[in-house]
């Protein structure tokens, strides 16, 4: 890409769904994106349009600057308040964690946005196992399935399941205090195409699982 994409290029990244990337645009811009790789063009039909992992990087460079502008301009808020309006599974330790009926509806419809991203991008369309743009967000992926079945995050005073980076490749680390809710969140990732395996910390001797997306 060799010149930032333009305001109505950029107007039709952001507005993308924020979980399979699909986007909504006029012909020619959406093949002004598919020139700068910004896009792809599915060879299924109805041959709908969906973000590359760099027009996901520019997407989610421009929810992450208008979230700062916010916070600049807003210092008073609470900052759990997602001001951006991009979906994030809760990965553990969050502030004023919302489980309502609103907040359950958005994570079943970010999992079924996902499981249809699987389909439309792994080969053969199978959805038993992680698509590339997991691979690319291990973390909110793993956090995604947990949040989906019913798995309750951990809040900033209260326990629950904690989804974390690893310095392994292609692996994440999931933590819950209660050894029977460790193995819960362990079949719900088997469950969702991750392969899990659980590990003791050396120095405090605690349970976690170590997660990565299964391939085949």
């Amino acid at each position: 890409m060799t010149r930032p994409p333009t305001t109505a290029q950029r107007r039709v990244i952001d507005t993308a769904d924020p979980v399979t990337g699909r986007l909504r645009g006029t012909e020619s811009q959406l093949a002004a994106l598919v020139k700068r790789e910004l896009a792809f063009r599915h060879p299924r039909l109805p041959h709908d349009h969906f973000l590359t992992p760099a027009g996901h990087r520019v997407r989610e460079e421009t929810a992450t600057a208008a979230t700062s502008a916010t916070e600049a301009a807003e210092p008073a808020r609470e900052p759990a308040r997602e001001s951006s309006g991009v979906f994030a599974a809760r990965v553990g330790g969050e502030e004023g964690i919302d489980a309502g009926p609103s907040r359950i509806r958005e994570v079943h419809s970010a999992w079924q946005g996902l499981l249809e991203l699987r389909r439309m991008t792994n080969p053969h369309g199978v959805v038993d196992r992680p698509c590339a743009w997991e691979r690319t967000h291990l973390v909110q992926a793993a956090a995604l399935a947990l949040e989906a079945a019913g798995h309750r995050p951990a809040g900033a005073d209260t326990e629950g399941y904690r989804v974390r980076a690893t310095p392994q490749p292609e692996a994440v680390a999931v933590r819950v205090p209660d050894a029977g809710a460790l193995r819960e969140c362990a079949a719900t990732l088997e469950q969702a195409g991750w392969q899990v395996g659980e590990h003791t910390e050396p120095r405090t001797g605690a349970r976690y699982l170590l997660a990565s997306p299964r391939r085949t």
